[in-house]
């Protein structure tokens, strides 16, 4: 009887003095470029890339220990390269919602995610007035490592493979999934 006495004891004990659970906020502007898979005409792998197209966004959510949430809006001009001549414009924009898997691990936290959310190619033709764009299904995965020199700011480096779940289909492209990697490199600011 004194086993179990002393037992529940400790659990009132260890209930009482425990700390309660902070989640950690966050928000990281980035820049980056995307190359491999669709943009492999123009950046064939993150090495060999010549004619970089600028993606540029931000990542806000909250960690918790190991598990993390994040939503992150990118947007990249030009990515299925610059029309000369046409006057017309292309674009990507992509918004994402991630699970994040964080290694806590003081200063250096690096991560992996896995999400689903937009990916939207929007390409326009001023010569015939012809603006074609696409809402799909895509999903992103990846990792990255923030360090932080301070406790509230660090550096951030990621790379994700971004892929549509559906067919797109563009002046450029015909029924065909879109996919490609983004590097990238910013800020965390926690609070």
């Amino acid at each position: 009887m004194n086993v179990y006495r002393s037992a529940a004891l400790a659990l009132v004990l260890a209930a009482a003095t425990a700390a309660p659970a902070r989640a950690q906020g966050f928000i990281s502007p980035f820049i980056g470029y995307n190359f491999g898979g669709d943009s492999s005409f123009y950046c064939a792998s993150f090495s060999n890339c010549e004619d970089k197209r600028l993606s540029w966004g931000v990542a806000f959510g909250t960690t918790n220990g190991v598990l993390g949430f994040e939503e992150e809006i990118a947007y990249t001009k030009n990515f299925f390269g610059e029309r000369t001549g046409s006057g017309g414009d292309n674009a990507v924009l992509t918004v994402m919602s991630n699970i994040l898997l964080v290694v806590p691990a003081g200063p250096v936290r690096p991560y992996a995610l896995i999400g689903l959310g937009l990916i939207r190619p929007h390409e326009k033709f001023n010569s015939s007035s012809l603006d074609l764009s696409a809402n799909t299904l895509g999903y992103d995965i990846g990792g990255g490592i923030n360090l932080f020199f301070v406790p509230n700011v660090g550096l951030r480096g990621d790379v994700r493979h971004l892929h549509t779940l559906q067919d797109v289909t563009l002046g450029v492209f015909n029924g065909q999934h879109l996919d490609f990697w983004r590097a990238s490199a910013g800020l965390t600011f926690k609070f």
